[in-house]
């Protein structure tokens, strides 16, 4: 598996940030567009013991399948596999025949740049402020994309999406990995009780 080196930084202004991407010359790959992603375990649960999941995810332009496994919440914390593949929900199907079960379906709304050796995600998913996510070949090339966005390194975050979650709400790790779905309706009732002012 190869080592994600990314970083994200959260409650980004999304025009703000085209600016300065357009003003380093960084290159618009994809405009906006909405993605879904399942998300698989055993029904044992042996993946997420390891802090491991499956996911499928349309991405409108292509279809991924993944392993990801978070080993900590640092730049080199994630490791990852993927390979594209042709049918949405004939992977899904797929996944379901040989005995996984299906823990959560995600919305979320992307659009991607290329800076140099960096990929540059300009996220937003329900219910939270949209957030940046730069990843790169190495450490370095990171904080160069980040300094030159004017991003603060020292405010960066590692690991998945629960860790923008986490800042606007006052839940677990373990509560957002166990979201049946989260999708582009209003904040349920149960989580903007939990909303930290």
């Amino acid at each position: 598996m190869q080592t994600e080196i990314e970083a994200k930084w959260l409650n980004i202004d999304k025009a703000a940030l085209r600016k300065a991407l357009l003003g380093v010359g960084a290159e618009l790959v994809s405009p906006e567009r909405l993605m879904i992603r399942r998300a698989y375990d055993f029904p044992d649960e042996r993946l997420e013991s390891v802090k491991g999941w499956v996911r499928v995810r349309n991405e409108d332009n292509k279809i991924t399948l993944s392993y990801k496994q978070l080993d900590d919440r640092t730049i080199h914390g994630t490791k990852e596999v993927t390979v594209v593949v042709n049918d949405f929900d004939s992977t899904c199907s797929f996944l379901e025949s040989i005995g996984l079960m299906q823990k959560s379906v995600q919305e979320t709304k992307r659009e991607s740049w290329k800076l140099g050796n960096s990929e540059i995600e300009l996220d937003t998913w329900p219910w939270i402020p949209s957030f940046v996510e730069i990843e790169s070949t190495s450490e370095a090339e990171l904080k160069t994309a980040a300094e030159l966005l004017g991003l603060d390194y020292s405010k960066a975050l590692h690991g998945s999406v629960e860790t923008a979650y986490k800042a606007v709400y006052d839940v677990t790790e373990e509560e957002v990995n166990g979201w049946k779905e989260i999708r582009f309706v209003a904040v349920p009732t149960w989580l903007s009780s939990k909303k930290i002012n």
